[in-house]
């Protein structure tokens, strides 16, 4: 007797599932094509109902394109990474319960508001003597290696440093340049800003 329809949708949705959260790969996420390879070529439909079964549960699943993609074809989700992410921001006790320390995220959030202000992209040193107003060097390289290492930064062979696809899968980069440049407003270029960001919180890890 051949498997019925509902549970051949119910086996798709269980390896979507699979795929995306114990990924085999260093870096977090699964590329388009290799969902296509094992769930079909509707697997896009499969993890549109894997977001809806997601939500009260506070996840969802999101879709980091290659570049801009306002509207998106067959390629682009085929090369674009999946991941499974919080539906809402962290709040920093949460954060810290998850194992974060807090200069850690100072450290890894002060980055990443500089690479945004430069396009995504600075030299190493650059970035490292930003940071040893506040931090001693060899924290910064620790940090700054373990973060390539989970896929928030990539560093290339000439020393050269760009955001990582988990950053743009997790962080709202809006909201963390804003309260960056409200703790920080040398990096907005002005000499106003308020000494911590309007929820008296360090931006954290969002959807």
């Amino acid at each position: 007797m051949g498997e019925s329809e509902q549970s051949k949708a119910g086996r798709r949705l269980a390896i979507a599932t699979a795929m995306l959260l114990f990924s085999s790969h260093r870096l977090p996420g699964v590329r388009g094509y290799e969902l296509r390879r094992r769930l079909g070529k509707n697997y896009l439909k499969i993890i549109d109902t894997l977001n809806h079964r997601l939500s009260p549960l506070g996840l969802r699943v999101k879709v980091v394109f290659e570049g801009d993609n306002e509207q998106p074809s067959e390629e682009d989700f085929d090369k674009a990474r999946f991941f499974i992410t919080l539906s809402e921001p962290l709040s920093l006790s949460d954060i810290v319960a998850a194992g974060w320390r807090i200069d850690d995220l100072a450290i890894l959030s002060a980055t990443l508001a500089y690479l945004f202000s430069r396009g995504g992209k600075a030299h190493q040193n650059e970035v490292t003597e930003l940071l040893e107003a506040k931090f001693p060097k060899w924290r910064i390289e620790s940090a700054m290696e373990r973060f390539t290492r989970r896929g928030y930064l990539h560093k290339d062979e000439d020393n050269m440093i760009y955001i990582g696809c988990r950053t743009f899968a997790e962080v709202d980069q809006k909201e963390l340049v804003k309260a960056i440049t409200e703790i920080s407003p040398e990096l907005a270029g002005t000499n106003q800003g308020s000494t911590e960001t309007s929820s008296g919180e360090p931006p954290s890890p969002s959807p």
